[in-house]
């Protein structure tokens, strides 16, 4: 059962919003002015709050101030009751961190819609969405009712890229978020005496190239497919507009970008201070561990061997002598050229 404050100094007002949200099965907690909603507030942490504006001592926009400061109830869904008309007070109110407004007087109907669909958008922002195109689907969907997932289906295109066709390139002005429908995408930095530096890799259902979008710059690195590869593209303006629609939203939307940054960091790190038998074991176990799908099959590498040199950080020639060693110590096979991992567990083991 969802607790809902209800913070109001007309007394026939909040007993009346109070009886409509009990019949509703919500548990309601009331306060009869902004001091004591604050308080009640910190101490009960409810799933909503309604909040009068017009309010003697601490009014609707002191309380707000003063929850949006604490970290345990800035989340708080938080819709204000007034009975001004003004635009200028309800941009005022938005502006603060509201999440709605209801004008008085107000049919109950009227109340129960914004309430429930207020708790229906916060519901799915404390899920742990899916780092995927369907997260970014659920989180549209919060920010905007109206907007249904096949719309954004619509809106996103998609281009086929051939095995070793750029998608973007290091200095370019990004346009888009980049989602893998199908296929896999590297990112690398090239060096200014040529050599290239993997430091992503992705699959499908794995975002990209959102570092330029959040930091309003250039691209920081070349993004190419590893193999044929589908790629969905987001235009920046729904990025945006996702972003900057709902501070929540934003954080969630950042959180699930970001989950990619603590293994490139290790594999960076890694290539900095590993041995070079640990640098070899390091690209094929995380390439395992990324794109392994068919646990009852070996996995196999079909890629060139300067590409995996890259990946490792590491000179071809050098890859090449530990691949041969990989081998002989039955950590791998290499069959026509493509690389078969047949001992992970091994391989991990010489990362510790």
């Amino acid at each position: 059962m969802k607790t809902i404050l209800v913070i109001e100094d007309n007394e026939d007002i909040r007993e009346n919003v109070a009886e409509i949200l009990t019949i509703s099965d919500y548990n309601v907690i009331t306060a009869a002015n902004g001091r004591e909603g604050v308080e009640t507030a910190q101490q009960h942490k409810p799933d909503l709050i309604i909040c009068d504006i017009m309010m003697p001592g601490i009014d609707g926009y002191g309380v707000l101030h003063v929850l949006n400061r604490q970290p345990d109830t800035q989340n708080i869904p938080f819709i204000f009751l007034t009975s001004k008309s003004e635009r200028s007070d309800f941009r005022t109110a938005m502006e603060m961190g509201a999440d709605d407004y209801i004008t008085k007087p107000f049919a109950g109907n009227e109340l129960l819609n914004a309430i429930e669909s207020r708790l229906k958008k916060t519901d799915i922002l404390k899920k742990t969405l899916s780092a995927d195109l369907a997260g970014f689907r659920e989180l549209q969907t919060a920010v905007n009712d109206s907007r249904t997932l096949e719309d954004l289906s619509a809106q996103s295109n998609t281009n086929d890229y051939r095995k070793k066709q750029v998608i973007y390139k290091e200095g370019n002005h990004p346009h888009y978020l980049f989602y893998v429908a199908s296929g896999k995408v590297k990112t690398y930095k090239t060096h200014e005496d040529g050599k290239d530096l993997v430091i992503g890799l992705f699959d499908q259902g794995d975002f990209f190239g959102y570092t330029a979008l959040l930091e309003n710059s250039v691209y920081k690195e070349t993004a190419e497919a590893i193999e044929d590869t589908e790629v969905a593209m987001i235009p920046r303006k729904e990025f945006e507009e996702l972003l900057n629609g709902n501070p929540s939203v934003s954080r969630k939307m950042i959180s699930l970008l970001a989950r990619n940054v603590l293994d490139q960091e290790t594999h960076l790190l890694g290539i900095a201070y590993n041995t070079l038998r640990k640098k070899v074991a390091e690209a094929l176990v995380s390439m395992e561990r990324k794109f392994h799908t068919d646990k009852n099959a070996p996995f196999c590498i079909d890629i060139s061997r300067e590409e995996l040199a890259s990946i490792a950080g590491t000179a071809t020639e050098s890859l090449i002598r530990t691949l041969s060693d990989f081998k002989g110590e039955k950590l791998i096979d290499i069959k026509s050229g493509k690389i078969y991992i047949t001992d992970e567990k091994k391989l991990a083991n010489l990362l510790r």
